[in-house]
């Protein structure tokens, strides 16, 4: 009786299992799973045909993987939690620590972009506050550091992944890019340091550090590749010599780097482009975002990251404007204001949540200190330009 119940129960255990295992990746990967169904949804109104090659920007998505591979590469020796600990060593109270720890992330995402230096940075700020005994400031530090990440990206073509886009689909040039970019950097700067002010300075003292030292060849090996990453991007070497010789380099120094490259951060922007691809073709749509581009690039682009968060906006509207510069400004404050603005916001709750914080606590404080940001960046945009 008992054996004949026994391969019904497997059978539903294995299936609740897939069904838990399918909810955990959904809940993990919504702007992922969002950009699918999107994709399939617009592949219907307009079938996949020999234009959907035209959709794909190959050097984005190349110079993306090739940067994200080298820091997981760089991360694994830990290289990032190294320099951010000497640095926050110095600090001797808790303004002073967090305000570095805001530093690090800020000058991090102008580097090696918001996403990584958000995986980098995040798990340190944990580890600082809750060894020295200071974790009542977790969520504000979180939310601190999430800013600086989406809005310290935003000086280079590489800091943000929207960036990238933009700056390849319109080949902008360096100077003029950075001249673009430079009023908002400066106001973000100005902003987040005036947020880090009203933390106590509290003593703190540091109970244990990881005093093993850095592999010195292998670090200096993939600080050559870093830099090899970064000349893709502006186009010094071919980027389809580092499709090659990146992950030719990393099989053999590090294969653990190239697996754990965020490779749904990669198919979320190819779902992207067909989406986007595909909304630019359907007549009513151009109309219809062409005329509301013109009235305010800036304003309207901003408030479509609000809804559909800042990669897809960029991908999307850049299909019905020329105004880049407008439109590259709108997509990068646009990252701050609600939690689905920029894929990094979801990053920082997700490691928030992940330490048991209160997410009722983290989610008031995300909202006053980002919708504070957008609405004075926008205002100042407006007048700056």
């Amino acid at each position: 009786m008992v054996g004949s119940y026994y391969p019904k129960h497997t059978h539903h255990g294995h299936l609740h299992d897939a069904i838990e295992h399918i909810g955990l990746f959904v809940r993990k990967n919504t702007v992922f799973v969002i950009a699918v169904l999107l994709a399939l949804v617009t592949s219907i109104i307009v079938p996949p045909d020999m234009e959907y090659i035209s959709y794909f920007d190959f050097k984005t998505l190349t110079c993306l993987f090739a940067t994200l591979a080298v820091i997981c590469a760089l991360k694994n020796v830990k290289f990032f939690t190294k320099i951010a600990e000497a640095i926050v060593s110095l600090a001797g109270n808790a303004r002073m620590a967090i305000l570095m720890l805001v530093c690090i992330t800020f000058i991090g995402s102008m580097l090696i972009a918001n996403d990584m230096a958000l995986l980098t940075f995040l798990p340190l700020g944990y580890y600082l506050l809750s060894s020295t005994g200071k974790e009542k400031y977790m969520a504000y530090t979180f939310v601190l550091q999430n800013i600086a990440a989406n809005l310290g990206g935003m000086l280079t073509p590489f800091g943000n992944p929207q960036n990238l886009y933009i700056y390849e689909k319109f080949g902008i040039p360096n100077g003029e890019f950075m001249r673009i970019m430079f009023p908002p950097f400066a106001l973000a700067v100005s902003l987040i340091i005036l947020c880090c002010l009203p933390i106590k300075r509290e003593k703190l003292t540091l109970k244990s550090r990881d005093f093993a030292p850095l592999p010195r060849v292998k670090t200096a090996i993939y600080l050559v590749l870093f830099a090899f990453s970064v000349a893709l991007v502006f186009k010094i070497v071919p980027y389809y010599v580092g499709l090659i010789f990146i992950p030719f380099a990393l099989f053999f120094l590090d294969r653990k780097a190239l697996k754990d490259v965020d490779y749904i951060l990669l198919f979320t922007f190819v779902a992207f482009f067909i989406f986007a691809g595909n909304m630019s073709r359907i007549e009513a749509v151009r109309e219809v975002f062409s005329l509301l581009l013109k009235k305010n690039t800036l304003v309207f682009s901003a408030l479509s990251c609000q809804v559909i968060s800042n990669v897809p906006s960029a991908i999307l509207l850049s299909q019905f404007t020329e105004n880049y510069s407008d439109l590259l400004v709108g997509v990068n404050i646009g990252g701050t204001g609600t939690i689905i603005a920029s894929l990094a916001s979801l990053i920082t709750f997700k490691e928030y949540a992940s330490h048991g914080g209160s997410v009722k606590r983290y989610m008031f404080v995300f909202s006053a200190l980002n919708f504070g940001f957008l609405a004075i960046m926008l205002v100042f945009c407006s007048f700056v330009k």
